[in-house]
């Protein structure tokens, strides 16, 4: 396992600045974040010319690219230009969302079928987030989807298991099918809560994922309009020298 952070972490400022500051915070590891309502990450801006962020990216940071993480569905064809994007990266995984609920489960298995056959196509591991008011707010669920389209994994956010419907559910039977992590502390009616105040054991979480040989990125990931600016850094600092010292 590794320690990575998302630009998500700094949505609030342009992508060179969000990793110019990961970078000062000693993260060597990114997670790229797409939103289309974003001003940082537009994946149809970055599909439209994938060659030219290519080597935008290479002229802006040192930061070794962990992974991509998908805030909307994006259609099949700019998917399959971000995929590529993603090889050439040499990136071996994606996170996508899935469906809201309501959804119809059939409707969903068709839907991720898609996406992971475009997937598997460039080698790259496809999973859907754990998230509130959407299909795998329920792990019982995320896990029948896994088991329905066989290859894909899910994007572990604990945070929506404790702070969430499903908190006095436990979620140990969704970590044979992870492949991601997103990390922050949480307790049971917030979402985001300085390092140290919440109520995801971390010890465990990674004790879990060791059982299952996960090798992947614990990816910080903090939402900036949870947090006042003057405090992130010092809560990303403190949240990164948690987790190297659990690894």
């Amino acid at each position: 396992m590794f320690v990575a952070a998302s630009t998500r972490c700094f949505s609030d400022k342009s992508f060179s600045e969000a990793c110019f500051l990961l970078d000062d915070l000693e993260f060597d590891k990114v997670e790229l974040w797409f939103d289309e309502t974003s001003n940082q990450l537009k994946p149809s801006e970055v599909a439209a010319d994938p060659e030219r962020f290519y080597n935008r990216f290479r002229d802006t940071t040192r930061l070794t690219p962990a992974a991509f993480s998908l805030e909307q569905d994006v259609p099949l064809e700019m998917f399959r230009t971000l995929a590529r994007l993603a090889k050439q990266f040499r990136i071996t995984q994606i996170t996508i969302p899935s469906s809201k609920l309501g959804t119809p489960f059939n409707a969903e298995i068709d839907r991720l079928r898609d996406y992971l056959l475009i997937g598997s196509a460039e080698g790259i591991c496809i999973s859907i987030k754990t998230k509130t008011g959407h299909l795998t707010e329920d792990p019982r669920t995320a896990v029948e989807l896994c088991q329905a389209v066989p290859g894909l994994g899910l994007t572990l956010d604990p945070s929506y298991f404790v702070c969430g419907p499903n908190r006095d559910t436990g979620y140990d039977q969704v970590y044979p099918y992870v492949y991601h992590t997103h990390v922050r502390d949480t307790t049971f009616d917030q979402l985001q809560v300085p390092m140290g105040l919440g109520q995801i054991e971390y010890s465990r979480v990674v004790s879990q994922l060791r059982r299952v040989k996960y090798n992947r990125a614990l990816s910080v990931e903090i939402y900036p309009e949870l947090i006042d600016a003057a405090s992130r850094p010092i809560e990303m600092r403190k949240i990164r020298l948690l987790l190297e010292s659990l690894l």
